[in-house]
């Protein structure tokens, strides 16, 4: 996010992709090599870069994202402890450049889960066993999770559902859309009167 994108809809639904491996790091998101770019546009074909793709460039067909069934998946349903590691916030610039607007899991790391936040991507803490239960459920053909923002939802086509914890806070930047310069500019106004209050510094003299 930059500013404003208040036009996501923050009830969906989608197919998803199951990574059950725990302590999952931000360097297995996105490897160090790939950090070198400011621009959060462009890192969706390196996430999970060394376990996508064999040594030769080519993609591993043994992993999930290169399953013909993963393609067009907004929702990834993770391990424990997903995104820990390092502070970087690239990792979650891959999963949204991905195309990820979620990710489930038992639980995450702190700083992850924040850097989710500001760029826009929900993560949703679930128990152990709703966990399992939808990876059970995701090799069956078109099952899809639809995520409800609003009531704090996950549910399914076959009447399972379970409710998430957010905060406040959090909540209302996701639902409208918010970043920190967003935050920001709500008070434009108020800065705008400061500015043009505060006296413009003297040149120093000599």
């Amino acid at each position: 996010m930059t500013g404003t994108t208040a036009d996501t809809q923050w009830k969906f639904s989608s197919t998803y992709v199951v990574l059950p491996t725990e302590n999952v790091d931000t360097d297995q998101i996105i490897p160090a090599r790939f950090l070198t770019t400011t621009s959060r546009a462009g890192l969706g074909p390196n996430a999970f870069n060394d376990w996508r793709y064999l040594a030769d460039g080519s993609p591993n067909p043994d992993f999930v994202l290169n399953k013909p069934e993963s393609k067009g998946a907004e929702v990834l349903v993770a391990g424990h402890n997903f995104g820990c590691g390092s502070s970087r916030e690239h990792a979650v610039w891959a999963l949204a450049d991905y195309g990820f607007r979620a990710v489930l899991a038992p639980s995450f790391a702190d700083i992850f889960a924040n850097n989710c936040v500001k760029n826009g991507v929900l993560t949703v803490a679930l128990t152990e066993e709703e966990a399992a239960e939808i990876a059970r459920k995701a090799e069956l053909s078109g099952y899809q999770l639809t995520i409800d923002l609003e009531s704090c939802t996950v549910e399914d086509q076959d009447g399972f559902q379970a409710k998430f914890k957010i905060d406040e806070f959090t909540r209302h930047c996701l639902l409208e859309g918010l970043d920190d310069i967003g935050l920001t500019l709500q008070h434009e106004s108020a800065i705008s009167r400061f500015e043009s209050k505060h006296p413009t510094p003297s040149a120093w003299k000599t």
